[in-house]
């Protein structure tokens, strides 16, 4: 495995773990040359998803742009790391299981809004406001009351 900063092609594994129910591999390397110390994660490699876009083009799936996605919409927000990259595990773990080849970009985006919703309503609005294109504030606060009051729900 190259390392990150020095790019020197030999790294050794200090400590491997699974995670996500055994289906990644999570392991702590480090660089023979400099030293340091970078985490790469092993899974099964499947067939790949083709995403279709609004505008009806077709890309495969990649899971850093929903993590960037998330992790854009936790900005500054109390969200660990940890809890990013099982949100996008549980996402690809749910369109696997799907057994589609080609997923909508709309059903991904709903999806992570539904995991957002119970971790944190500041990120779950600041995503649904980039996935949903909201055209006026109108449509904000519609989606800011369906927020609020599932919300109220949660509380009784």
């Amino acid at each position: 495995m190259q390392c990150p900063r020095c790019h020197h092609n030999d790294s050794r594994v200090v400590d491997s773990r699974p995670t996500n129910g055994g289906k990644v591999i999570r392991r702590r390397r480090e660089c023979v040359a400099c030293g340091y110390r970078f985490t790469t994660f092993e899974r099964v490699e499947q067939t790949p998803l083709l995403v279709i876009k609004k505008n009806g083009t077709r890309e495969e799936f990649d899971r850093d742009k929903v993590l960037h996605g998330i992790i854009h919409a936790a900005e500054k927000r109390p969200i660990k790391m940890e809890q990013i990259t099982h949100m996008v595990d549980q996402v690809e773990n749910k369109l696997h299981s799907l057994g589609e080849n080609e997923i909508s970009s709309q059903l991904i985006g709903k999806y992570v809004l539904d995991l957002l919703a119970d971790v944190d309503e500041i990120a779950y609005i600041r995503f649904a406001s980039v996935y949903r294109q909201f055209k006026d504030m109108d449509e904000f606060m519609q989606e800011l009351q369906v927020m609020m009051q599932h919300h109220d729900q949660e509380k009784h």
